[in-house]
């Protein structure tokens, strides 16, 4: 069988599918991943076989132009707020999906995939799936469940239909719900899988593998932040951590740390490494709260502090705070007294405990393949 991921342009879109294509292509079937921008090398240094539907288009340049038209009233994504901030989303990511739609309808008529696996907010995939006549699957990547995100991308991308002349179905659908159930957004929908942490990978240094002398805190901002943000909401934690007895792992990948100034000596300051890697020699982990850093915390069932500051990011920490897995302080209220009591806190710690094993009872990706394999009768 041939199976298409198709995946929007962020690192954190298509990491989450990697080890269900890895189940795929151990079971002997094809795997050819459609992505573009930052997303294809990902999905290339995973060791998979990648087709960049749109390599000439700047895909940063088309988030940015798109929020630029709604200035500062895009929505942030708020448990309050849930609906307005979605529509927006749907229209962000129709968008975008417009501008993937082109090569990914090329390859799909060349390569004539038998299923379609599209990640959550990712419109090509039904769209190819409804034009072929094949079974298409909706990938999350987060706590959010539900039918709404196909039906709003359809909805938006009524253009691009019209222009491919797509007017009919897929030939079956289902969704793969990677959320775990104590902390997932809505009703429960589709069929539970659970989320195997997969981080890119990476030569480890001989200290991720020591056991530490003294708490190891893993402090990252994920892919997305450093690149249009900076790392300048660190410096509340960097200013804190030289009055706190343990070693801070600053894992910024690419970005420039000089902005955070002078750093204390119990700083550690590394480029990319596996987070799921890092986090196994962790105590505590200090982030944004994007959807797949919150998860490879989860997995491996470590309290958190959670610093949102867009996107999907507040309603990820309202999640983490409820299930009392971790706290969700303004940035200013970061101090050595707040970093020192989540770590002592033990009821945290029996949380994270708790849905790390609830996480650990779901159906791994190669448990769930005969469900996804039946699709196509």
């Amino acid at each position: 069988m041939r199976v298409l991921f198709t995946t929007s342009p962020g690192i954190g879109h298509v990491f989450p599918t990697v080890p269900l294509a890895y189940a795929f292509r151990a079971a002997g079937h094809q795997v050819l991943l459609a992505t573009t921008g930052h997303a294809a090398a990902a999905g290339a240094n995973a060791g998979l076989a990648v087709y960049d539907v749109a390599p000439d288009v700047d895909m940063g340049g088309v988030f940015m132009n798109f929020r630029s038209r709604f200035g500062p009233d895009v929505p942030q994504v708020r448990p309050d707020n849930v609906d307005d901030a979605l529509r927006f989303v749907a229209q962000l990511f129709g968008h975008v999906s417009d501008v993937m739609a082109d090569g990914t309808v090329r390859l799909a008529q060349s390569w004539r995939p038998d299923l379609v696996v599209y990640s959550h907010l990712q419109g090509t995939g039904e769209l190819v799936a409804s034009m072929l006549g094949i079974p298409a699957v909706q990938h999350g990547v987060g706590l959010t469940r539900g039918p709404h995100a196909p039906a709003a991308l359809r909805s938006e991308m009524a253009e691009t239909y019209r222009r491919h002349g797509v007017t009919g179905e897929p030939s079956a659908t289902a969704a793969l719900d990677v959320a775990p159930p104590s902390m997932a957004i809505g009703e429960p929908h589709g069929i539970p899988m659970r989320h195997l942490a997969f981080n890119g990978g990476g030569v480890l240094p001989d200290w991720v593998l020591e056991r530490p002398r003294r708490p190891r805190i893993a402090v990252t901002l994920g892919t997305v932040v450093p690149a249009f943000g900076g790392v300048g909401s660190l410096e509340a934690v960097v200013r804190a951590v030289k009055d706190v007895d343990a070693e801070f792992v600053l894992a910024l990948g690419d970005a420039d740390p000089s902005p955070l100034g002078l750093l204390p000596e119990n700083v550690r300051v590394t480029g990319w490494v596996p987070l799921g890697a890092l986090l196994r020699s962790c105590s505590l982990m200090v982030h944004h709260g994007g959807a797949g850093t919150m998860l490879t915390g989860v997995t491996a069932g470590l309290p958190h502090v959670v610093l949102p500051s867009g996107a999907d990011q507040y309603v990820n920490a309202e999640m983490v705070r409820k299930r009392g897995v971790g706290v969700t302080p303004e940035p200013a209220e970061v101090d050595a007294d707040l970093l020192r009591g989540v770590l002592a806190d033990e009821g945290l710690r029996a949380a994270a405990a708790e849905v790390q094993a609830e996480v650990s009872r779901l159906p791994a990706p190669a448990e769930v393949l005969p469900r996804l394999l039946e699709l196509n009768g």
